[in-house]
């Protein structure tokens, strides 16, 4: 199982945020040799989050190899035409290693910073997301004409995260791949929705929000545990972020391996 983590938002080592802690938190887990890199998307909670595309877009200019991924953008609080134009510019930017994880969103603050609808989340995630995919994969829908580069021809790979009803499966079928979060799911849970996912001609399963607390024993456990359920990545989410606990989380999970 490939080992991702959360960009560092607060700092290394917890030091106020600046202006260079998104790359300063992108070239190290590339440097210990983490294999991708997230930002969360969350507005009007308590606390702020950066923008996911414009982080990624920072964390592109200063790595080479690791893969950056939206884990996961919440599709039905924008404008998919103008989330589909940011994403297109992070794909050129990143190389092609961008991972697009989207979503339907599932907490009311964000629908109210944003004016959107958090009763019609899953209806309009449905109802747009033939029209963005195909805005990634040409540039053009519904009267929507992006004209993007040759370079980003056929658009980022494109990975559902979302659970109820037959969502499972539609990644399996429709998406590059299904994003499940292990912050509000134990691992019987997770279990039978990878179960679903690979029935129903899944490939890539992405785990995300292994939370790692003052001990990172526990979490470096779950990880494993993930990994024989049968998950591709496993990405770590570290609020006290810096260097000898991500250097830690990457040693201990490879000795468990």
């Amino acid at each position: 199982m490939r080992l991702g983590a959360s960009l560092p938002i607060l700092g290394l080592g917890g030091q106020p945020v600046g202006a260079g802690t998104f790359a300063d938190g992108a070239r190290l887990l590339e440097r210990l040799g983490y294999d991708s890199l997230w930002v969360f998307d969350a507005v009007g909670r308590g606390f702020m989050l950066p923008d996911p595309l414009m982080a990624l877009t920072i964390a592109a200019t200063v790595t080479e190899r690791v893969e950056l991924g939206t884990g996961v953008l919440q599709l039905p609080i924008r404008n998919a035409a103008e989330v589909a134009h940011r994403a297109l510019t992070l794909h050129l930017v990143a190389d092609g290693r961008l991972l697009l994880g989207v979503g339907p969103g599932s907490t009311p603050a964000d629908f109210v910073a944003f004016g959107g609808d958090f009763t019609q989340r899953m209806t309009r995630f449905a109802d747009e997301l033939p029209s963005f995919r195909e805005l990634l994969r040409s540039g053009k829908a519904e009267g929507v004409d992006l004209t993007p580069w040759a370079a980003t021809a056929g658009g980022p790979p494109v990975y559902y995260a979302a659970w109820r009803g037959r969502w499972v499966e539609r990644a399996a079928k429709e998406a590059d791949g299904w994003i499940a979060s292990a912050a509000h799911n134990d691992d019987a849970t997770l279990a039978d929705a990878i179960a679903r996912f690979r029935e129903a001609g899944g490939t890539r399963a992405i785990v995300t929000n292994v939370q790692l607390a003052a001990d990172i024993g526990p979490g470096i456990e779950r990880l494993a545990r993930l990994r024989e359920l049968g998950f591709d990545d496993g990405v770590v989410l570290d609020l006290a972020a810096s260097e000898p606990r991500f250097a830690a989380v990457r040693e201990g999970y490879e000795r468990a391996g």
